[in-house]
């Protein structure tokens, strides 16, 4: 070989352009660097997020830095996760303006480099003649890291954790890689309080604001049993608005958001082009963080992490949810709380993405289902979900949480927990109306009429829990039926057919009542004081569940207590006669688990 031409190869092993891959064999990896806050300052620490969609098993990976002059940098691992994709968090510090290179090597083996330069500048400055000008463009990288910003914002939280409002999650610096991205201490100015149809769009909205990517959503119908939500008028980041900084701009949108975004926004057909949502296939290659989960009656939540089976631990499927009281929480996947039906309901539920914003000819547009299905860094429109069979919905998904034949033991104790965590959350919420009356001594809230006590404003929609209570009763059917479902199919609990119908019934309800005696949630009861009750006596109490939901009861009468008990002795409030006769009326409802069409 020509002696130049080996110096040449020699060279370029070491001094690889940036942002590229160095080994031609990980080009399946897809493998991304980013770098915040977005104008690093001399002097100051800095953030390394990688992101791959194949996985780099952290133990394996060195992320190193050179400074200007060829001086090594050390670079923190600080957490990791996935996926698909999969990601690193990783800390350095930038000592003095230059030029600096970021090196990733996996197994000693230099694969991926990128450069950034530390500015003059302290914060990145957007135009004011908008909410803010979109810079990029949503690609396969800008959704991967989308993603991984999700699970490492809610990484560290578990099922039972909430949280007042988004802010207090998003000012979580340790939790957040994209606080204080714009240099302008932005985050403190920021006061994000969306309710469950505007959480997803505030978390793609800020994402896509700190990195300068299009957004827009729809003015939308709601919708009857005749006829489908229809998407009208469009809102986008670079409509005109007046002047501010970037967080008042920012803030000024999210308020159109809640203004125009509601209940009907996420069930447009899965075949409507102009929807903000785009349907997926039941595949967990793309429920990824940040995948949308519509329900039939108006509850959305997004999906934040995936905790793999085990051979002694199930999967779990987390998602994040917003109540109407602005109340931030984590909820897993289970028939609790992810309704699914397609029958008698009000547009098409289930799992979608964003549909991504593009630019053409200059001006921002959502693309078409053909161009997402067509799209290499997409590909994944689909209408599995169109009017699929509930059971059939929910074994698919039971097989992406968990692969492998599940224990019945453990998977009842699994049920169990999920209940558990469901009415540790309605404790709050409970409670929180309990502080309104305290705050508001004989104030009635008023009551809707018909179906629209599920869907309102106002304090009824702040303190009641129609909605919840009718997920609630449908979580206390789950558990309640597991024996029989496991003795009609043995083999998917890894169970013989040698045992008997029978015994697997008996053996499962007897583990299922002591499950029940172990676990207890407290409530406070009208006299300030604490009444405890196991989730065997919530059980039992399921019929009061139907008509527990309204606020003007004391908690006593909402969580069940039977007339002329010592339990009910401190209950110092009911509601009026005439709601409990609305009450009754849509009683009928709740005794079918279905939903009146809202």
């Amino acid at each position: 070989m020509n002696l130049w031409l080996v110096v040449f190869s020699l060279l370029m092993c070491f001094h690889q352009p940036a942002g590229v891959l160095v080994d031609a064999g990980s080009a399946e990896r897809m493998i991304s660097l980013h770098f915040f806050p977005g104008v690093v300052r001399p002097g100051s620490e800095f953030r390394v997020v990688l992101v791959s969609e194949e996985k780099l098993d952290v133990d394996d990976l060195k992320v190193e830095a050179q400074g200007p002059g060829g001086g090594k940098i050390r670079l923190i691992l600080r957490k990791s996760g996935g996926g698909p994709p999969f990601w690193s968090w990783w800390e350095g510090k930038a000592p003095v303006a230059g030029n600096y290179q970021v090196d990733v090597y996996f197994r000693k083996k230099l694969i991926f480099s990128e450069e950034f330069k530390t500015g003059e500048r302290d914060y990145v400055k957007g135009e004011t003649g908008v909410f803010w000008k979109a810079e990029g463009d949503w690609n396969r990288k800008m959704e991967n890291l989308y993603s991984a910003w999700l699970e490492a914002l809610f990484q560290e939280a578990g099922e039972k954790d909430s949280w007042p409002d988004l802010d207090s999650v998003l000012k979580k610096k340790e939790w957040n890689f994209l606080y204080n991205h714009l240099g302008q201490d932005e985050d403190r100015q920021l006061k994000l309080e969306p309710d469950c149809a505007d959480n997803p769009f505030f978390l793609r909205g800020y994402f896509a604001w700190k990195m300068r990517l299009p957004f827009g959503f729809h003015e939308c119908s709601r919708g009857s049993l005749a006829r489908l939500p229809v998407p009208g008028r469009w809102f986008h980041n670079e409509l005109p608005t007046s002047a501010g900084p970037e967080a008042s701009r920012f803030s000024r949108l999210m308020r159109q958001v809640m203004n125009v975004v509601h209940s009907g926004t996420g069930r447009t057909a899965l075949t409507e082009e102009n929807s903000d949502y785009y349907p997926l296939p039941l595949a967990r290659e793309w429920l990824r963080p940040g995948t949308v989960y519509a329900d039939p009656y108006g509850h959305t939540l997004v999906i934040v992490r995936w905790k793999p089976q085990t051979r002694n631990r199930p999967g779990i499927l987390l998602a994040v949810d917003a109540q109407p009281d602005g109340t931030i929480g984590l909820k897993r996947f289970w028939k609790g709380n992810f309704l699914f039906a397609t029958e008698e309901v009000i547009g098409d539920p289930g799992f979608k993405a964003f549909r991504p914003v593009v630019r053409a000819s200059g001006r921002l547009r959502l693309m078409s289902n053909r161009e997402i299905q067509e799209s290499q860094d997409y590909g994944n429109y689909s209408i599995e979900q169109l009017k699929l069979k509930p059971e059939v919905f929910y074994e698919k998904m039971d097989r992406l949480i968990n692969p492998h034949p599940l224990d019945p033991e453990t998977a009842l104790k699994e049920l169990y927990q999920a209940l558990y965590e469901q009415l540790l959350v309605r404790v709050e919420a409970v409670e929180n109306a309990e502080k309104y009356f305290r705050g508001h001594p004989g104030k009635i809230i008023p009551m809707p009429e018909g179906a629209t006590v599920f869907l309102t404003t106002g304090p009824w929609e702040d303190y009641s829990t129609p909605n919840r209570d009718l997920r609630l009763l449908i979580a206390f059917d789950t558990i309640e039926e597991f024996p029989e479902r496991v003795a009609r199919d043995p083999e998917k609990y890894g169970i013989s057919v040698s045992e008997s119908p029978e015994k697997i019934k008996a053996r499962l309800e007897k583990i299922s009542a002591g499950l029940g005696r172990g676990l207890s949630i407290s409530y406070r009861r009208s006299d300030g004081s604490l009444k405890t009750l196991t989730l065997e006596e919530v059980l039992s109490r399921k019929e009061a569940f139907e008509m527990a939901y309204n606020p003007n009861d004391c908690p006593e009468i909402r969580w069940g207590a039977s007339p002329g008990s010592e339990e009910m002795s401190t209950c110092s409030r009911q509601a009026p006669s005439w709601q409990r006769e609305r009450m009754e009326k849509l009683r009928p409802w709740f005794r079918k688990r279905l939903h009146p069409p809202t």
